[in-house]
Order: structure tokens, then sequence, then C-alpha cells
């Protein structure tokens, strides 16, 4: 009975983390289109290179927040709401401290970066300084708003991001719409409203919480027995948040140091794309991570292996579904989705829609971990791997090899950690079967084998059936993909069991409304 309610709160909150997603997903590709003509390619490129630089400083507040939000929802799992309210209110204060510190290291050495390392043309540096200001004011908004967003995932409030989530596309329509009408500097007032807009979402969601959780109540305190286990928990996350600033924010600015503003426009684009993906895929693992957690601390370690790999082989299958699609798509969705695409942008994509499928395995199984509290050995060796990609693609770099390196560097790198380095860490930590987890890999191979076979063979004869239309193409590349996913999955990826399940489900349903 406890896992069908399992099943019932993790397809609730689903279905509003995915309204949520489909929603935002839907206006960012239009804010994306129209923000990226108003701005031009170059000064949409230079924004990006001078966040990357705020991002590559904020490696703490990540390594921060993935304490915090395991820290919480454990012992909200626990039934012990003192030592809760303790939690939330010491790790506000470190998230406080952090945010102060950022200020500092941003303002002094960050600036220096900015205006002496980074490609600016003379005529745009005073515009990049404004942006990167107010980057570091959007920056520090986002690290105090951590612990709250942290309890409301805690909570399993999901339904609370997908109504906030209206406000907050609605609030970057306006963007577009004050960035077209605005006399001021167009760089300078794009970082200027993006400020604003994450300081209206954050004081939505901190409203909600103090409302709603009197846990989110905050007193200063500094409880050392709570904040030791965190913050070494934190510790051992910082490697790898240091080497995960550097290939995704730090490849904007290495882009920008080798190629033109151009190519940075570029990668962001097929960065967004990837944004995208992993939210999709996100919006899933988002419901089930806190019941894997609350399993294992109620010592039901059973049941969250269980979930654990059954929501790794769903998520692999939505990032399919997702990913097919827009792989053999991709020159004609860039053509309808932005009205000038940058060189290198459709290669880009596809290299990091091939990314994802492995990120994938990367990302769910390190849940494993994070359940445990144990990701010492995980924040030893999988950084490394990323930390030797970076000096590697930056000689690649001075050698004239072209800006695609990179992205195949990232490929490479995602795969062993996915198939090879966190299946050895969860096997030897967690104490998962080495058979569990290749069944997974069979799975999902088995369905991507099978998904991808007429999409390809008729990708090749395109031209011959679509008359050169691209819209054509769109359209019935996407459907085929996409219906040959779902029939995939369907016969290959679901055993007997679930198929009974979603039989079952949709009869009720159907009874439902029939009733009615």
């Amino acid at each position: 009975m406890a896992e069908v309610t399992t099943n019932r709160t993790i397809a609730k909150n689903t279905v509003f983390l995915y309204i949520r997603m489909l929603f935002a997903m839907a206006v960012s590709l239009y804010t994306s289109r129209v923000i990226l003509d108003v701005l031009g390619v170059d000064d949409y490129g230079l924004y990006q290179a001078v966040g990357g630089v705020v991002a590559m400083m904020s490696f703490l507040n990540s390594a921060l927040s993935h304490g915090t939000s395991r820290f919480l929802t454990f012992e909200l799992g626990t039934g012990n709401y003192e030592r809760l309210e303790r939690t939330f209110s010491s790790v506000m204060t470190a998230h406080i401290l952090l945010a102060l510190f950022i200020i500092l290291v941003a303002e002094t050495l960050g600036l220096w970066f900015v205006r002496n390392k980074l490609v600016i043309p003379e005529d745009r540096m005073e515009a990049a300084i404004i942006a990167y200001h107010f980057s570091i004011l959007t920056t520090v908004i986002h690290i105090i708003q951590v612990p709250y967003n942290a309890s409301i995932i805690a909570h399993e409030r999901m339904n609370v991001y997908a109504y906030v989530s209206i406000i907050d596309v609605v609030l970057k329509l306006l963007i577009c719409y004050l960035l077209k009408i605005g006399g001021f500097d167009k760089l300078a007032l794009y970082a200027m409203l993006l400020c604003g807009v994450q300081t209206c979402v954050a004081l939505i969601y901190r409203i909600y919480c103090v409302r709603k959780f009197s846990e989110t109540h905050y007193r200063p305190m500094w409880d050392w027995s709570i904040l030791k286990g965190v913050l070494g928990y934190s510790g051992w996350n910082l490697f790898a948040n240091t080497a995960l600033a550097l290939v995704t924010q730090g490849a904007s600015v290495l882009l920008n140091m080798f190629f033109t503003s151009a190519t940075v426009t570029a990668m962001s684009i097929s960065n967004q794309v990837n944004a995208a993906a992993q939210q999709f895929v996100n919006s899933f693992r988002t419901a089930a991570n806190p019941q894997i957690v609350k399993k294992l601390a109620v010592g039901d370690k059973e049941g969250s292996q269980r979930l654990l790999l059954v929501s790794t082989k769903f998520s692999f299958y939505l990032m399919l579904l997702l990913s097919l699609p827009i792989f053999l798509v991709c020159d004609e969705l860039l053509a309808i989705w932005l009205k000038e695409v940058p060189a290198y942008t459709n290669v880009f994509v596809r290299f990091t829609i091939v990314t994802c499928l492995f990120q994938v395995f990367d990302t769910s199984f390190y849940t494993a971990l994070y359940a445990k509290g144990r990701i010492r050995e995980n924040a030893l060796i999988s950084p490394s791997i990323l930390f030797i990609l970076f000096p590697i693609v930056y000689v690649l770099f001075k050698l004239g090899l072209p800006p695609t390196s990179l992205s195949i560097g990232l490929l490479v790198a995602y795969a062993i950690l996915g198939l090879i380095v966190k299946p050895m860490l969860i096997v030897k930590i967690a104490d998962y079967k080495w058979r569990d987890i290749l069944q997974v890999f069979v799975d999902c191979l088995k369905v991507a084998v099978a998904a991808v076979i007429l999409p390809l063979v008729l990708y090749h004869f395109s031209d011959s059936w679509s008359g050169g239309s691209h819209i054509v193409r769109f359209l019935v590349m996407g459907f085929v993909s996409v219906l040959c996913v779902c029939a995939s999955v369907w016969c290959l990826g679901l055993t007997r069991e679930w198929r009974r399940k979603v039989i079952s489900f949709v009869r009720s349903k159907i009874h439902q409304k029939a009733g009615r």
C-alpha cells in the first residue's frame, strides 16, 4: 500500500513539474529567439561570457545547495521537526555568508579578469561591465534563495513550481517587450531586467515557504553539530562542482578566448537545448528523488534501490523521446526557432543531445550516493575526469582545432562517468547489484536500437519523400521519431506488470469520465 501511495505521489508531482517545464520551455524558445534578434549574435555571446565568469565563481553554491537539499529532505523523512528547524536556519546562515564571499571575489578578481582577459570590443566594455555587475547581483539572490527551494522540494510541493513558473515566463515575455521599446543599451538593460525577474521569483517562493513551512522562519544561528555534516557532505561536492563549473560555464569563457562571440553564442544555444532536455528529465527525477531518500531514511533499502533503478530507466526513455527527434530535425528546428543561426550551432546541438543520454545514468546513479550521504569517492573520481578534459581542450584550441573539440570531449567524459564510474561507485558504496545495473543498461539499449532504425532510414531518404520541404521533413520526422520511441518503450522497455498497470490506470480514468 505504501508503494502505491509513493507511486501516486511521484506521478502527481511529475505532472505538476511537466506542466511547469512545458510552459517554461515553450516561452523560452520564443524569448531566446527574440532576445538573440534584439541583442545580436555578438552582444548575446558577450553576455554569456561575462555571466560565465560569475557562474564559475558560484560553484561553491552548487556544492552547498546539494548538501542543503539532502539534509532538509532527510530530516523531514525522520520526522524530527526541531532538528529540521535548526538545520534550515543554520544552512541559511551558511548561504548568506557564501553570498557575501561571492560578492567580494567577483568585484575584485572577477572584475579584473573581465577587463583584462575576455575579448571585449572597446566600445562595448562599459555595457559589459554593467551586465557583469547585475549578473553578480542575480547570482547572490539565487544563492540565498536555495534553502527555500530545497524546502519546497523536500515537502514535495511541486505544484508550487508549476504556478510560479507561469509568473516567471510572463515576466520574461515582458523582458522581450521592454528590450524592443527600451531606450537604454540593450545588453545592460537585459542584464538588469533578468536580475529583476530573479528577485520577483525569489520573493514569491520565500513568502510561500514562510507561510506554509514553520521551519523556514529564519533565526540567525550556526549550529556546528548540524553544519558539520552539511559542510562535510558539501565539501566533497565542492571538488565535483568546481570541475562542472569549468566544463560548463568555463566553456563560454574558453571559447571567448580563442574564437568569436558568435561561437560563444552557438555554444550558448546548444546549452539551452541541453538545459531544456535536462529539465525534461529532471522534472521526473525531482519528483522521485525525495522518495528515494525518505525510503532510505526509514530503513527501506530495497524499496529505495528498486525505485532508483526503475526511475533511471524511465528517465532514459524520456530523454530518448526528446533527443531522437531533435537530433534528426536539428537543422529545421534551428531554422524555425532562430532568425539567425550562428555557425557550429547544429553540430554543437547534436553532440549535446547525444551527451544528454549518457548524463541520464550519471545523474540518476548519483542519487544513490546522495541518498546514502556518501559522496567522497565520487567527489574524487568523477571531477578528475572533467578536470583533465579542460586543459586537454585548451591545448587542442591552442593547436588550432575547431570548437567542436569541446563537444567531443564532453561526450566521451560523460559516457565514461555514466557507464563505468557511477555504476562502480553505487555497487561499492550503496550495495547495488551489478546484475540489476546491467539489466537497466540492456533494457535501455534495446529500446534505443529498436527506436532509431526506422527514423534513420527515413532520414536517409528524406530528400526524396519530402520534396525538399523543411516543414514536411520536420513534421514527419518528429512524429515518426516520437511514435517509434513510444512503441519501443511499450514493447521492449516495460515489463508485463508495468504494461498491466498502465492499461489499468487508463481504463480507470475512462470509467471515471464515463460515470460523470
